[in-house]
């Protein structure tokens, strides 16, 4: 692969997977955030009055005992214990800037989601510490939800005991997949045994909710793996099962060794075959009990099981971003803080901010935005988009929507628009038709 070859992301999806990531995370499209509207983030906070959208708090934890070899975040697997400590007070020390900033002012998190990386990875010791002080600068007391990402092999009961304990309700464990072979040849630090036994100790600690990852499409995977994976999920009975279909974003080491082989295709299944795995999966899923509530996930019991993280998002909450390389969203700013931990430490002591880049969204941007991570639950209700920003769905989208319909895509419903699963699990790549021309060509 020549250095002067410029490579897109796969927006269609439809042969091999090619380099880059068609997974729709946000609106506007990353590429557009940039410096100038860095000054926003502080003009919000400082505003007179506090805003009135539900807030939650992320809280990124950037260390893992390894690197896997499709992971695109920002991750640290050198870090020692002095350095890890360091960072934890740093973000403490963010987090009480927030706290006494009028838009904030007399408001509770909603929801608190700790994400990595690895947040398993910290000690019981460190866990008790960070959240006893993130409490005690913001309250926890009126958040519905409290999400922990975990890694099966940083896992004991101990530790699963105060992951509890600190108030966490849905616990996330990264399985990914049951094959041993397969976890190492993606690079992933955990081995069967460790999630058998780390799922046994959750169950038996009676967390709220406990959900539990696979990736349709790692490599190596084959038909018989995929399915044998599918069967032991079942077996956990999880109260959530989460499923994503691989990609390969230019950061990982998967692109990097496709670059050093002149590969354009990468390494793994193409994007038919890693459907069809989910599909066979959510029926599987569905003939266990399970209900598919989204382009990703299946759950036991609807009514129930929440995941209210994701829900207030996608319906515009706001949320404050916590550590290096984190995203947060305020009064309809987007914003990434600093990427190099250092550098972001070194921010927070020195009282400077630790905002990289941000978007100041208009109220078009925000409609858009709201309209197309919804699409991701399988179904939009028009009723609430016309309540809320005053646009007519039908009216201005007719056009795409009976390309969809007679497609077999689309079902029309008297204030419902649903997805058929075959392009619910290819709705990433739908999204585009909605994204405003601005913003269709990132380079």
């Amino acid at each position: 692969m020549s250095e002067g070859v410029i490579i897109k992301t796969d927006r269609e999806t439809k042969d091999d997977t090619k380099a880059g990531s068609y997974f729709v995370s946000n609106y506007p499209p990353f590429a557009f955030w940039n410096e100038a509207d860095v000054a926003c983030v502080e003009s919000m906070l400082n505003s007179p009055s506090p805003g009135n959208a539900p807030l939650g708090l992320y809280y990124h934890v950037p260390f893992c005992r390894k690197r896997c070899h499709f992971c695109y975040f920002r991750v640290y697997t050198d870090k020692n214990t002095g350095e890890v400590r360091r960072y934890l007070e740093s973000t403490l020390k963010e987090l009480r800037q927030y706290s006494k900033s009028p838009y904030l002012k007399g408001r509770l998190p909603k929801f608190v989601y700790f994400g990595g990386g690895t947040p398993s990875y910290l000690s019981a010791k460190d866990l008790l510490s960070l959240t006893d002080e993130m409490k005690s600068i913001l309250s926890w007391d009126e958040a519905e939800e409290v999400t922990f990402e975990c890694e099966p092999g940083t896992l004991t009961e101990k530790k699963l005991q105060v992951i509890k304990d600190i108030g966490v309700t849905r616990l996330s464990l990264g399985i990914e997949n049951f094959d041993d072979h397969i976890l190492e040849t993606n690079g992933r630090a955990h081995r069967s045994g460790e999630v058998f036994r780390a799922y046994e100790f959750a169950r038996g600690l009676g967390f709220d909710n406990i959900n539990v990852d696979l990736i349709s499409g790692m490599l190596e995977e084959t038909d018989e793996n995929w399915s044998s994976c599918v069967d032991q999920v079942v077996d956990l009975s999880p109260d959530c099962v989460t499923i994503y279909q691989m990609e390969v974003p230019f950061n990982t080491t998967i692109f990097k060794s496709m670059k050093e082989e002149g590969r354009l295709s990468a390494p793994v299944a193409d994007w038919e075959t890693k459907r069809r795995w989910v599909k066979e999966a959510f029926a599987r899923l569905e003939s266990a009990g399970y209900t598919v509530t989204s382009a990703y996930t299946a759950v036991k019991e609807p009514e129930k099981t929440k995941f209210v993280y994701r829900d207030r998002l996608w319906a515009g909450a706001d949320m404050v971003a916590l550590g290096v390389a984190s995203f947060g969203h305020l009064g309809g700013i987007h914003y990434q803080n600093l990427t190099h931990i250092d550098q972001y430490c070194d921010s927070v002591d020195k009282a400077e901010s630790v905002v990289r880049r941000a978007l100041l969204t208009s109220d078009d941007e925000r409609f858009v935005r709201e309209m197309i991570l919804q699409w991701k639950l399988g179904r939009v209700y028009p009723s609430y988009f016309l309540k809320k920003f005053g646009i007519d769905l039908l009216e201005r989208y007719g056009h795409v929507f009976e390309e969809w319909k007679v497609a077999g895509d689309l079902e029309v419903g008297e204030d419902e628009l649903r997805l058929s699963r075959d392009a619910l699990l290819r709705v990433d790549s739908m999204l585009y038709h909605f994204f405003l021309s601005k913003h269709l060509d990132e380079g």
